[in-house]
């Protein structure tokens, strides 16, 4: 592996978090939202990770068939099915004709725990990155 695959694997997850990070916070930015521009309430994000090859090459190849390195990456955006949350609200002006509120399938405490997750996951890989920092300064160190 050279430096800069080393550099390019958690850089990439740094991508991945930060777009994870960015999905939960629309979703907590919406937990109230019952109308959308598509009309309906809000419906909550999540996103798919997937493992990707790091280039073409045959040694990568081979590395990745023998369980070595691979990046991620967002392969996907997807939906939550979870059904809406109904809510008896006459007087609220999103209320059908029963007096009920469809407010999104957004579960605050679900998306705090995320985010804790991804914070995490993303502070490890800036550590990744600084520890691979060193590393390649203290090589070149021993080449003077």
């Amino acid at each position: 592996m050279n430096i800069s695959q080393a550099f390019s694997i958690p850089a990439a997850a740094l991508d991945a978090q930060r777009e994870r990070l960015n999905i939960i916070s629309s979703n907590l930015a919406n937990v109230d939202s019952t109308e959308t521009a598509e009309g309906g309430p809000y419906r909550r994000r999540d996103v798919v990770f997937s493992a990707v090859p790091l280039d073409g090459s045959f040694e990568t190849t081979l590395n990745q068939e023998m369980g070595a390195v691979k990046q991620v990456k967002v392969s996907n955006i997807v939906f939550d099915p979870r059904p809406f949350k109904k809510v008896f609200e006459p007087s609220h002006p999103s209320a059908d004709a029963e007096g009920y509120v469809e407010y999104p399938n957004v579960n605050a405490m679900e998306e705090m725990v995320n985010m804790i997750s991804a914070l995490r996951s993303y502070e490890a890989n800036v550590t990744v990155l600084n520890s691979i920092k060193s590393m390649a300064l203290k090589a070149l160190e021993i080449g003077r």
